[in-house]
């Protein structure tokens, strides 16, 4: 199977695979995308251009990491994907919704029933139970929670036995679980992950990757991670390369070694 890179509007780059030179994959999905994206942080002499002019797609049902040497705007570029964060000029779409045309409260509400978050730290609420934890997006949004499918994202992430626990009776690799589930619990079109390997060790690390991947090729979701690690990166589809605030390149079915020979190339 060959590997090409597509572009399904000439101004969003995307990474596909082809099924084969006679009959090409038809066009994908794309379930979060930036249109010359320019994020300028301060002004002046001081000003810092975290993100200068990145055009970039992130195809829908499929598990696509970002890397870059610090200081490239991988987290920038992942905080304005996902509307936590302001571009200064062009375009961020979630499927065809134009998020610079919300208002807040229908930012809001959009990112709570459409955009799912991993983060670094768990964010658990130390008074709830890790059952009470994944539920609580939909308790806050007046949602009652789908039994089915909570207990389908529960059982997945091996949590049945420990939704009465509080997160301090639990593992890191048990919270960081939790976390996910939470992000999973409303359904959402893309679930954004920032390093939600940083602070677990490599086996709870490994089995937290493993998840992602299930998330995607299971449940049919799409995610977006950023990390420093290579192995991390390995259990993507693709890896999408910043350097300086711009967009450096990209790597289909990448291998640690892989990303890592890539990663040398732009000095991290």
């Amino acid at each position: 199977m060959g590997c090409v890179l597509t572009t399904s509007d000439p101004k969003v780059v995307t990474v596909q695979n082809a099924l084969t030179r006679e009959s090409p994959a038809p066009p994908e999905t794309i379930a979060s995308r930036a249109i010359g994206l320019v994020k300028v942080y301060g002004s002046g002499e001081k000003a810092v251009r975290a993100l200068d002019n990145v055009t970039v797609g992130f195809p829908a049902e499929r598990f696509t990491a970002i890397m870059g040497p610090s200081g490239s705007g991988k987290s920038t570029l992942m905080h304005c994907l996902a509307g936590l964060d302001t571009p200064t000029s062009g375009t961020v779409l979630l499927g065809d919704v134009d998020l610079a045309g919300l208002s807040d409260k229908k930012l809001t509400l959009l990112r709570r029933e459409r955009v799912g978050f991993v983060f670094q730290a768990f964010n658990l609420v130390p008074m709830l139970t890790a059952g009470e934890n994944l539920t609580l997006p939909l308790t806050l949004a007046g949602t009652r929670p789908d039994p089915d499918w909570i207990g389908a994202v529960t059982g997945t992430m091996g949590l049945a036995d420990r939704l009465s626990y509080r997160p301090a009776q639990l593992s890191g690799g048990q919270q960081q679980r939790v976390a996910v589930a939470r992000a999973l619990a409303s359904r959402p079109q893309v679930i954004f992950a920032d390093e939600p390997t940083g602070n677990l060790d490599s086996k709870s690390g490994g089995e937290l990757l493993g998840l992602l991947r299930e998330v995607v090729d299971e449940f049919g979701h799409t995610v977006v991670m950023v990390t420093h690690d290579p192995l991390a990166a390995g259990h993507a589809d693709a890896v999408v390369f910043l350097a300086d605030g711009h967009l450096a390149g990209h790597l289909e079915a990448p291998t640690p070694q892989r990303v890592l020979e890539q990663m040398k190339t732009l000095g991290g």
